[in-house]
C-alpha cells in the first residue's frame, strides 16, 4: 500500500524536455501586465519575439488601457499576446495558469504598489505583495518547473526606507517604513530563499522610482504633470501635495524594463539595483513640470503653509495638504547602479529633464483631447 509520501504532487510529472531544450521557447508570463511596467515590458518582449501571457484581474470596467495598442481580437487577428484572469491571492488559479502556459520566464510585477494606500490597506498589501510572491513561487514548484523557469521579482527602493547609507546598493541594509515596504521585504527574502533552497533561477530587481506618461495618476509624479497641464489651460486651479522635500531617484520605466529582461539572461541569478545615481526633491519636479509649460514657480511660506505661486499672475497653484503626508516618511532615496552597469551592461538612457518634459507634454495633449486617457 502506497504511503501518502508516494502520491505525486499535481502536475509533478508534466512531460517536460530538459531545462536547456525547454528554454529554447520564448514564453513569458507577467503578473501586473496592465500596469506601467507591464505594458512597457510587454512591448519589449514582443519585439524580441516572445509569446507573452499576462495575468489580469477581473473588473467590471476595462483595466487594460495601457495594452490597447498591442492587443488584437484573438478571433480575427491572433498574435503573441494573451491574457488570463487571475490574482496573486488565488493559489489554485496561479497553478492552473502556469500549467497551461508553461512559461520560460516569469516577471512578478503585480502588487498593491501605492505606498500611502498601504497604510490604509495593510493586510491586503501584505497578502498580495508578500504572500502573493510566495504563491507564485510555489506554483512554479507545484508544476515541476523549478529547474525550467527563470523568475524575476519586482523589488523596490522602498526596502531601504530610513536609509542606512547613501547611496544605496545591493549590500545596503534594509529598513522599510511602510506596510508596502515590509511586504516587499518578505517578497525579496522569499525569492532569495527559494533560489538558495531549491536551486531556482530567481532574482530580485531593486528598482528605484521609475516614471512615464503611463504612470498612474495617483502617483506623485503623474499627479504633478497632469495638474500642471490642467492648470495651464484653466481646467484646474491648484495642485495639492504632501512632502515637497522628499528626494527620489527618478528614471524612465522604459529603461528599467530592459534591465528586468537582462537580469533573466545571465548565466546565474543575482539581485541588482537599477537607478540613475541622481536624486531630486519633489519641489524640483514641480518646478520643472510647470517650466515646460512656461510657468515659473516662486515658493513662499514654510511647512504646511508653504505655497507655490505662478510668477506671471501671482496666483497660488501649489499648496501643501497634510493628508498626503505618510505616517512614516522616507526622506531620501539615491541608488548606486554600478553592479548593473558593470555586469548587465545596463544604463539609463532618459535623463531627468527629458522624463519630466515627456510626461508633461503627454498630459497636455491628453487634457486637450476630447477622449480622456485612462492611465
Amino acid at each position: 500500500m502506497a504511503s501518502i509520501a508516494d502520491v505525486p504532487t499535481p502536475f509533478a510529472h508534466l512531460n517536460l524536455p530538459s531545462p536547456e531544450e525547454y528554454r529554447k521557447r520564448k514564453v513569458a508570463l507577467i503578473s501586473g501586465i496592465t500596469g506601467q511596467d507591464g505594458s512597457y515590458l510587454t512591448e519589449l518582449l514582443l519585439e524580441k519575439g516572445y509569446e507573452v501571457h499576462g495575468i489580469i484581474r477581473r473588473s467590471s470596467s476595462f483595466n487594460t488601457g495601457r495594452l490597447h495598442h498591442l492587443y488584437m481580437d484573438q478571433h480575427e487577428r491572433p498574435n503573441n499576446l494573451k491574457t488570463h484572469y487571475g490574482d496573486l491571492s488565488d493559489s489554485t488559479n496561479l497553478v492552473y495558469i502556469l500549467a497551461q502556459v508553461q512559461p520560460t520566464e516569469i516577471y512578478n510585477l503585480g502588487a498593491q504598489s501605492h505606498v500611502k494606500v498601504s497604510f490604509e490597506m495593510a493586510e491586503y498589501t501584505g497578502d498580495v505583495d508578500g504572500l502573493g510572491t510566495l504563491r507564485l513561487l510555489d506554483a512554479v514548484r507545484t508544476c515541476g518547473l523549478e529547474k525550467h523557469v527563470r523568475f524575476y521579482q519586482a523589488s523596490t527602493s522602498e526596502l531601504y526606507g530610513l536609509v542606512q547609507s547613501v547611496p544605496q546598493d545591493e549590500k545596503t541594509p534594509f529598513y522599510p517604513r511602510s506596510p508596502y515596504g515590509v511586504a516587499k521585504l518578505y517578497a525579496f527574502w522569499i525569492t532569495k530563499n527559494y533560489r538558495e533552497a531549491y536551486g531556482m533561477y530567481a532574482c530580485n530587481g531593486i528598482l528605484f522610482n521609475h516614471e512615464s506618461p503611463r504612470r498612474g495618476r495617483t502617483f506623485v509624479t503623474r499627479k504633478i504633470t497632469r495638474a500642471a497641464a490642467d492648470i495651464s489651460i484653466g481646467k484646474q486651479a491648484c495642485l495639492y501635495l504632501g512632502n515637497l522635500d522628499a528626494k527620489r531617484d527618478w528614471g524612465h520605466a522604459r529603461d528599467y524594463v530592459e534591465g528586468m529582461w537582462r537580469m533573466l539572461q545571465q548565466p546565474a541569478p543575482e539581485d541588482f539595483v537599477l537607478a540613475t545615481g541622481e536624486t531630486h526633491p519633489v519641489r524640483e519636479f514641480v518646478e520643472k513640470a510647470f517650466a515646460v509649460l512656461g510657468i515659473s514657480i516662486r515658493w513662499e511660506g514654510s511647512g504646511t503653509q508653504e505655497v507655490g505661486i505662478n510668477t506671471k499672475d501671482g496666483k497660488v497653484v501649489v499648496k501643501v495638504d497634510p493628508q498626503y503626508f505618510r505616517p512614516a516618511e522616507v526622506e531620501l532615496l539615491l541608488g548606486n547602479p554600478a553592479k548593473a552597469e558593470r555586469e548587465l551592461g545596463w544604463k539609463r538612457q532618459v535623463d531627468f529633464d527629458t522624463l519630466v518634459r515627456e510626461m508633461v507634454e503627454a498630459d497636455l495633449k491628453a487634457t486637450r483631447s476630447l477622449v480622456e486617457d485612462q492611465n
